[in-house]
C-alpha cells in the first residue's frame, strides 16, 4: 500500500486537507483509507451501549457489525501504543493510505504549513517531509530541496500524491484534465 502522511502544527488545516484529498482521490476511482493519530484519550463507543458494556467488563476486543459497517475496538490495557507499521498491517489493501499525525514516524509526509501561525517548518527537522502545502510564500523553504504546493489547490496536491505513489498515468491524466 502507498502511505502518505499529512503533518503540521495544530490548526494548520490537516484534517480539512485530508478530507478534500479523500474526496478528490476517490472521485478518480482510487481506493483510500485513513489513519488518524490522537494524542488524547478517545472513545468510539457510547456509554450504556452493549459494546461499551462488553469492553468495560474486560473484553480485549469488541467487534460491532451491522449491514452498513463494522468496527473493531481493541483495548490496549497494559500494552504499549502500537506503531504506525503495526496499524497498517491491520488495514485492508487500498491504493493509498492517508495518515494524519504520527509526526515523528519515518513515513513520507506532506507538511501543511501556514506561516501566519508562527510555527517553524517541520521539514527543516525531518527529511521524511517530501512536500510542503502552504497558503503563503515560505522564506525558510529556500533552505530545503522540498516541493512547495499550493494548499488551496487540492487537485495539484492530488496529482503530486498520485505521481509520488506511481499510480496509473491514465487516471493521473484525468486528474490533470479536471484541474
Amino acid at each position: 500500500m502507498n502511505v502518505i502522511g499529512l503533518t503540521g502544527w495544530s490548526g494548520s488545516g490537516k484534517t480539512t486537507l485530508l478530507v478534500e484529498l479523500v474526496v478528490c482521490i476517490t472521485s478518480l476511482g482510487y481506493t483510500v483509507s485513513t489513519i488518524k493519530h490522537a494524542h488524547h484519550n478517545f472513545d468510539v463507543d457510547q456509554k450504556g451501549k452493549d459494546s461499551f458494556l462488553h469492553r468495560k467488563a474486560g473484553a480485549s476486543e469488541v467487534l460491532v457489525a451491522s449491514s452498513n459497517r463494522w468496527a473493531l475496538m481493541h483495548e490496549l490495557r497494559t500494552e504499549t501504543e502500537p506503531d504506525l507499521e503495526h496499524l497498517l498491517t491491520r488495514m485492508s489493501p487500498v491504493d493509498i493510505v492517508l495518515v494524519e499525525g504520527y509526526k515523528n514516524f519515518d513515513h513520507k509526509k506532506i507538511e501543511v504549513h501556514r506561516p501566519d501561525l508562527g510555527h517553524p517548518l517541520i521539514a527543516l527537522e525531518q527529511n521524511s517531509v517530501i512536500a510542503i502545502a502552504t497558503d503563503k510564500k515560505i522564506l525558510d523553504a529556500t533552505k530545503l530541496d522540498t516541493k512547495i504546493l499550493d494548499l488551496n489547490d487540492v487537485m495539484s496536491i492530488t496529482n503530486f500524491i498520485l505521481s509520488f505513489c506511481g499510480l496509473s498515468s491514465h487516471k493521473n491524466q484525468l486528474a490533470k484534465d479536471l484541474s
